[in-house]
């Protein structure tokens, strides 16, 4: 964070003004605040989204039928059922879940083989799970 206020000072030392500042102190200050609210903010909305995603993933998660006989058959069906549904959503949609969802991926790794901000794969997952909602019917019982 140190580097990153740093580089925005460098950026911008042509917007500092001595004459209207007391000392550029307080100008620096005020970047280092700013830069610090900017990363707590990004922070807060990953967690709240991770937490989003974890607890539909709880909600809708595959309950555990490990030992029964018909096992295999429930998985294979599940899978079937998940791929279907990814089938009728918007392919950028499929693919983000696909990615952080089947493949585990970091949401770092997510976005970079999507071409977009790490902010944008938050935003994108988030929608696709909302899609997927709509369109997936979790096998009966």
């Amino acid at each position: 964070m140190l580097r990153d206020t740093f580089r925005a000072v460098l950026e911008r030392i042509d917007q500092y003004h001595p004459e209207e500042q007391k000392s550029i102190y307080f100008w620096l200050r005020r970047i280092a605040i700013n830069r610090a609210l900017d990363v707590h903010r990004s922070n807060q909305r990953t967690r709240r989204l991770e937490a989003a995603v974890e607890t539909e993933a709880r909600i809708h998660g595959e309950a555990s039928t490990e030992g029964t006989p018909g096992e295999g058959l429930e998985k294979d069906d599940t899978r079937e059922q998940i791929e279907q549904a990814l089938s009728q959503l918007n392919p950028r949609y499929a693919e983000a879940l696909r990615l952080r969802l089947l493949l585990d991926l970091p949401r770092e790794e997510c976005a970079e083989k999507m071409a977009v901000t790490v902010g944008n794969f938050d935003v994108i997952l988030h929608r696709a799970s909302a899609a997927f909602r709509k369109v997936y019917t979790p096998p009966a019982d």
